[in-house]
């Protein structure tokens, strides 16, 4: 019998899926626009776009919510909210991420539902039993190195936290924080199945050439690892 995720989906279904979160972040993005930011990055071969707008108000993050929605659509690629499952729902969003501080995980399943994705951070062994006892489907783990993105990320973990958490449940893994084209090989080998950037994409003079190194990185460290499956 083939074992779901709280979402519905089949575990190998999304994975793949999983590969490369690019989250938009004003502050970070010289001046781009969200759409301009979400473009590049799926052009360069971002398989999740997390929105993701602290100083925005609710009005504006639907309406942006909305565009990258049909853009996200366009490529075949998933949308996320950051923080915000109403926004989520509203937008008709593939999914949200929450963190230790939002929205409680349980009450997040139980509004989302089955049918959309809850990915959960977790920067301890603790956060993640929590989060998959709760109803994750995967778990944005980190920062697993120092980081500038997140102002309130705590202290880096390092690889050995994927290594704990992979040795100990099923739930898929997503590195966070500090994630670059050089070190991403390292958090896949160390049990992730996807990376998520901020800086080092959004930051970046040409988003596209950046989102593909870092996704051709995810490629080659994945079939090393025994992940072979793409996105479709």
């Amino acid at each position: 019998m083939v074992e779901l995720l709280p979402c519905g989906w089949k575990r190998e279904e999304l994975i793949p899926r999983l590969a490369l979160h690019v989250l938009t972040d004003r502050e970070w993005s010289r001046g781009r626009d969200m759409q301009t930011m979400a473009a590049a990055a799926l052009a360069g071969g971002a398989t999740i776009i997390q929105l993701r707008d602290k100083q925005a108000t609710t009005r504006t993050l639907v309406e942006e919510g909305l565009a990258l929605r049909e853009l996200t659509r366009h490529h075949g690629a998933l949308l996320i909210v950051n923080d915000r499952v109403d926004v989520a729902l509203a937008i008709e969003a593939d999914g949200a991420h929450v963190g230790q501080d939002d929205m409680p995980v349980a009450l997040a399943r139980k509004l989302l539902g089955p049918g959309r994705i809850l990915g959960v951070s977790a920067g301890n062994l603790a956060e993640a039993e929590q989060a998959v006892a709760a109803g994750a489907d995967y778990l944005g783990v980190g920062p697993i190195y120092p980081t500038r993105g997140k102002a309130d990320a705590g202290p880096a973990t390092g690889p050995a936290l994927l290594q704990a958490i992979s040795a100990r449940y099923q739930v898929p893994l997503v590195a966070i924080g500090g994630i670059t084209a050089a070190n991403t090989p390292e958090v896949i080998a160390a049990g992730a199945c996807g990376v998520a950037v901020i800086t080092s994409v959004v930051a970046a003079e040409d988003i596209t050439a950046a989102a593909q190194a870092i996704a051709e990185q995810v490629r080659v460290a994945r079939a090393a690892a025994g992940l072979t499956g793409e996105a479709t």
